[in-house]
């Protein structure tokens, strides 16, 4: 049985702070690493994605579901600005453990208020979506129209999209979330400013995101994609040649404000091409393939490090397969053009 936004975030809280957070406090192997922190972890993270935030703002807003999105996915890069410190502060001040029974509290505390607080959709408490009323006919048509998950993988479309993802996940939370504080550490900065930089990368990415929203509302997102893309590919061929503070900082500023700005374009692209009542499903594969590559760069950045001494092969490898995203994301063809819908005028 299908289950809505509601539910889905309380499950996911739920099982990470309950499951994965506090088995992983008390494991004593490699084995129960693997399962509450890989696992267990790896589910109510996914229940919980930026496909989840990307359904919520196309049930709610047909005027500036982009900005919306953007918006979704700022929400989470702030918390990656406010408690990246302070954990990484824990954990050096006290232990691990510490940190992660702070999470779970956190986490605890969230089950509850999404019950009580988030709504399936607008038609539960008697609302429209905004900007319902002034949606141009390829917006309502786009409302209406679903693809089944068979004949969307027939698609080059699909493909396209989960590829470019693919990218996504395999650059940033795989490659950059994964291995970053050890290269930078290795390089001999001080474990604060690498949790610091992370901290910086969060705050670019609240900005980048938004930005993104906005102008996925007004343009062409294929050609923003393959924008952020290319940005994407060459941010982590520059990091082993920086060797202090500064040119770290930049990267950060840099890299953060393309972190994730590749959300809205592809909701926009996956709701405009496939249907927006096919969204859920759709974009759930897209960022399964996230995730697979998220994977891969976690597990491959490793063994280049064990190999070869350094990260510096694994990012030259993120430059290059951003480079080929940016060259694909022309390709993708939308089911309509895209186009803006126009916020509702303010009541006189």
């Amino acid at each position: 049985m299908a289950t809505g936004p509601r539910r889905r975030s309380g499950f996911g809280a739920l099982v990470i702070a309950l499951l994965s957070t506090v088995g992983t406090i008390f494991m004593r192997s490699v084995v129960e690493l693997t399962l509450w922190w890989g696992i267990a972890l790896g589910i109510a993270t996914g229940s919980m994605s930026g496909a989840v935030g990307a359904v919520v703002a196309n049930r709610w807003f047909v005027a500036r579901r982009g900005l919306v999105t953007g918006l979704l996915g700022g929400g989470a890069s702030a918390g990656q600005l406010v408690f990246i410190p302070v954990l990484m502060g824990l954990t050096i001040n006290v232990d691990w453990r510490a940190a992660l029974l702070a999470m779970a509290v956190l986490l605890a505390a969230l089950v509850p208020l999404a019950l009580l607080i988030v709504r399936d959709g607008p038609a539960s408490v008697g609302l429209t979506p905004y900007g319902a009323a002034a949606a141009s006919p390829s917006a309502v048509a786009a409302a209406a129209r679903t693809t089944s998950m068979r004949d969307a993988l027939r698609t080059t479309d699909f493909w396209l999209l989960a590829g470019s993802f693919f990218t996504c996940g395999f650059t940033s939370t795989g490659l950059i979330g994964t291995h970053f504080i050890p290269h930078a550490i290795e390089y001999g900065f001080s474990e604060a400013t690498a949790a610091s930089t992370l901290a910086v990368i969060g705050a670019m990415n609240v900005v980048g995101t938004l930005g993104s929203g906005y102008l996925t509302d007004r343009y062409n997102p294929r050609l923003l994609l393959a924008m952020y893309y290319g940005l994407r590919a060459a941010s982590p061929i520059v990091l082993p040649a920086i060797h202090e503070t500064f040119g770290l900082t930049i990267f950060a500023i840099v890299f953060g404000l393309d972190y994730i700005a590749t959300v809205p374009p592809t909701a926009a692209l996956t709701a405009d091409r496939f249907g927006k009542a096919s969204l859920g499903t759709i974009l759930g594969w897209i960022f399964f393939s996230h995730q697979v590559g998220s994977a891969v760069a976690s597990w491959g950045g490793g063994l280049v490090r064990v190999w070869l001494g350094d990260y510096t092969m694994a990012f030259i490898a993120a430059g290059v397969i951003g480079l080929f995203a940016a060259a694909l994301c022309p390709r993708i063809a939308t089911g309509m053009r895209h186009e803006p819908v126009p916020a509702p005028a303010a009541a006189a």
